[in-house]
């Protein structure tokens, strides 16, 4: 008939959210290495998800935010040095001629 559903214990279900918050693999991966439904692992997650173990984020996505970051810095930069050679121009060309 159907299939008979597991149980997991509430120890379980705890150290598998701690193996999510300790990886960089995606949920879905780890739910496949667990043999866990993606869906229920997430429901996992907000049950008993800690963000002390928790990594600050993906090592890619942080290279990215640093990427743009940098990006963003050099374009200020770049703004600010054309302010400036505006600023010495509307100073040169305002002054009174004789």
């Amino acid at each position: 008939m159907g299939e008979q559903r597991q149980r997991y214990n509430d120890e379980f279900k705890k150290q598998a959210v701690k193996y999510v918050q300790e990886q960089t693999k995606t949920l879905p991966e780890i739910a496949e290495e667990l043999n866990i439904p993606t869906g229920t692992l997430q429901n996992w997650m907000r049950l008993y998800r800690s963000f002390e173990n928790e990594p600050v984020g993906n090592p890619e996505k942080i290279r990215q935010l640093e990427a743009s970051l940098q990006a963003a810095e050099r374009e200020k930069q770049d703004l600010q040095e054309e302010l400036a050679i505006l600023k010495k121009a509307l100073h040169i060309f305002s002054k009174e001629r004789n």
